[in-house]
């Protein structure tokens, strides 16, 4: 699991691990949780150009549908075809396994810290 702490996040409740010019994408547990139990994800292909503050997937659970918005403006490298397998790794462990995309990026936008991001849905 990811040091949580470390992390920046986005006012849609995604996390961003920055390494180098590489962002790896996922939701927050507090974004798990308010979606309940996920059944489906949708990602973009891997090649994908992605804009900041764009929809680029889909993850659905057994109550509702949330949007999956790129942090970041760039690339898409990789996905992650665990999750598109098993869904219920977004909820099982959202900061480690249940990762989404990983996003190449020439620069870097204003994102949340933990401090920030936990002031703003109150945990």
């Amino acid at each position: 699991m990811t040091d949580q702490t470390t992390l920046q996040y986005t006012a849609e409740h995604e996390w961003v691990l920055i390494e180098g010019d590489t962002a790896t994408v996922g939701i927050t547990a507090y974004a798990a949780e308010k979606l309940g139990d996920v059944v489906f994800v949708e990602l973009p292909a891997v090649g994908t150009g992605v804009i900041a503050g764009s929809i680029v997937g889909e993850i659905e659970s057994t109550k509702s549908v949330g949007e999956l918005f790129a942090p970041v403006s760039g690339t898409v490298t990789a996905t992650n075809d665990g999750v598109v397998d098993s869904p219920e790794l977004v909820n099982s462990d959202p900061f480690g396994e249940g990762w989404l995309i990983k996003v190449t990026f020439l620069e870097l936008p204003p994102l949340l810290s933990h401090a920030e991001y936990s002031a703003l849905t109150g945990e």
